[in-house]
């Protein structure tokens, strides 16, 4: 895996330079969350390996099913592509696009966040807790929500390298940790 992103890095850097150079950062971010998804099925991943397909098959291939879903590939992507097929590099597009993300959200000031509940939490209340994260983390916040049963009650907020524990199982956990010591 860090193999794999270190090869992907040149990659998503090069790609971001170009879009934010041309003002296509948010373009740009849509169009290699797509080729992503295409490397990541399991059909296409298995074409990509396979000795038997050849590098313009394999172009064809990305572009076809980028077509499929979306407006037609432009000259940018077709080179992009095509760049990343010479290379026997289209496995690495998901690394490329997690990465190109990455630079994206710095570039615009946010920061990925993960929230996990003990029960399901609607938009109306993720959005009333939007705002008091982005003032604990001082940063712009996008955000993801995932349940667990195992918090009991409350959340766990996991941005970047920090985490915020306000659940019922954190508490239980450091109540135990202060008993034992």
């Amino acid at each position: 895996m860090a193999e794999s992103v270190t090869v992907a890095r040149p990659y998503a850097e090069a790609l971001f330079r170009v879009a934010k150079e041309s003002g296509n950062l948010v373009s740009w971010a849509e169009r290699v969350a797509v080729f992503a998804q295409v490397a990541g099925n399991s059909e296409v991943n298995a074409a990509i390996g396979d000795p038997n397909v050849a590098a313009p098959q394999l172009v064809e291939l990305f572009k076809a099913a980028y077509t499929s879903g979306n407006a037609a590939v432009d000259a940018e992507s077709s080179n992009f592509i095509q760049l990343l097929s010479d290379n026997n590099r289209l496995g690495l597009l998901p690394e490329i696009a997690a990465l190109f993300e990455q630079y994206k959200r710095a570039e615009e000031g946010t920061k990925q966040a993960e929230i996990i509940s003990a029960f399901p939490i609607d938009d109306q209340q993720v959005k009333a807790l939007i705002p008091q994260l982005e003032a604990v983390f001082k940063t712009k916040l996008e955000t993801t929500v995932a349940i667990d049963p195992k918090l009991i009650g409350g959340i766990k907020v996991i941005v970047g390298d920090q985490m915020l524990d306000v659940s019922v199982r954190g508490k239980l956990d450091a109540m135990a940790t202060a008993l034992n010591h």
